[in-house]
């Protein structure tokens, strides 16, 4: 399931650059595109987060797959960007459902003894889903007919076999339930500084994330000079196939030193990236990627676990659903200012200007977890 909500929020990505050039469309536009699916995410999670509590994950994962599944046609049949857009709400809103009741559904079903292995296995799926949406979108864009359709085709495909799945398996509705109505998230005191660490960390990865889905693209095209969309979508994919990587190691790794090595490893990245920016050089692009992508991975499995840990079973959908919440209204922050910034200036100074964002909440990050780890020390 999380792999297919990673692969429909990578779908677009490695396509930016054709929309930009058929359509005519600016920087700024394209990372409003991009966008529009975190603020989708931030209207559903705090209405519908609780959902997966009350009826079950089971249920919420169908209704975000169904969304999902319309975002795939109006992404198909996308005659103008106003599509794209709702394209992108539709994914949005689709994830928003499913990817709380996801992740809280891999942890209460962990048959392995290992508190760490959902959050090493949601991290290993989101990156398979998201690095296969990138390769094989490039591939069809570059030797496929109708390059903007067949992604999508097969999204659409995909989704009807995950409700098939889904349908298949248990109820897990809760036996004893009250009438649902949309109700604020709420923070249960006792958790409020592991969720802030694991929620910064999941958003420190996040950031990253959006700076490389939606401008990568585009930045490998100004470095390689190129706009084959096939090896556009390897070199966005070999990120994405990091993460996946780093991730299948990341079961034995305790929550707290993953998220530290996450932390600065994404300091490296963001060096990295800078230079790659100043420099112009697709060997620095490239080495981003692959720090970047394991630096993704350790933040997020690092901040899942702390979490997963921490919250109690009745509140975690919530609480996760929360943490998603705040991750994606930095995400969406990152990307419509980088946009904004790359439209009025330059790439380079875009990138740098999300590059000393980042590394300042990486620092914060990082006194977070010092006092996280004095706090945990104390009898």
């Amino acid at each position: 399931m999380l792999a297919l909500v990673l692969w429909s929020s990578g779908a677009p990505s490695v396509l930016y650059p054709i929309y930009a050039q058929k359509w005519g469309l600016s920087s700024a536009i394209v990372t409003l595109v991009f966008a529009s699916y975190q603020l989708a995410l931030i209207v559903v999670l705090p209405l519908f987060g609780n959902l997966s509590d009350q009826f079950g994950r089971r249920l919420v994962m169908i209704w975000g797959v169904g969304l999902i599944a319309a975002s795939a046609i109006a992404f198909a049949i996308a005659p103008n960007v106003s599509f794209l857009f709702l394209g992108r709400v539709l994914q949005g809103a689709g994830s928003g459902l499913a990817m709380g009741a996801a992740t809280a559904s891999l942890v209460e079903n962990n048959t392995t003894g290992n508190a760490r292995f959902a959050s090493s296995l949601a991290t290993v799926s989101t990156a398979a889903g998201l690095t296969v949406a990138l390769v094989l979108s490039g591939v069809f864009a570059r030797f496929a007919p109708m390059p903007l359709f067949w992604s999508y085709i097969l999204l659409l495909a995909l989704t009807v076999c995950a409700v098939i799945a889904l349908v298949l398996t248990p109820d897990d509705r809760p036996t004893l339930t009250h009438k649902w109505r949309p109700r604020a998230m709420r923070l249960l005191p006792e958790l409020r500084l592991s969720f802030s660490l694991a929620t910064l960390s999941v958003s420190l990865a996040y950031c990253a994330g959006a700076i490389f889905l939606s401008l990568g693209a585009h930045t490998i095209g100004q470095f390689a000079g190129t706009s084959d969309t096939a090896l556009v979508g390897a070199l966005l994919g070999c990120s994405s196939a990091t993460i996946g990587l780093t991730g299948l190691f990341l079961a034995r790794v305790r929550p707290h030193v993953a998220l530290l090595v996450g932390t600065l490893l994404t300091l490296v990245g963001l060096a990295l990236m800078a230079a790659a920016a100043a420099f112009g050089s697709l060997g620095m692009f490239f080495a981003w990627c692959l720090v970047g992508g394991a630096a993704y991975s350790f933040a997020f499995t690092g901040g899942l676990g702390v979490i997963n840990q921490a919250a109690p079973v009745r509140h975690r959908g919530s609480t996760l659903s929360l943490l998603y919440l705040i991750a994606y209204i930095l995400q969406a922050a990152i990307a419509i200012g980088m946009g904004a910034l790359a439209t009025a200036s330059t790439l380079g100074t875009a990138v740098g200007a999300a590059a000393a964002a980042l590394a300042g909440l990486s620092i914060v990050v990082l006194v977070l977890s010092y006092i996280d780890a004095r706090a945990r020390r104390r009898p």
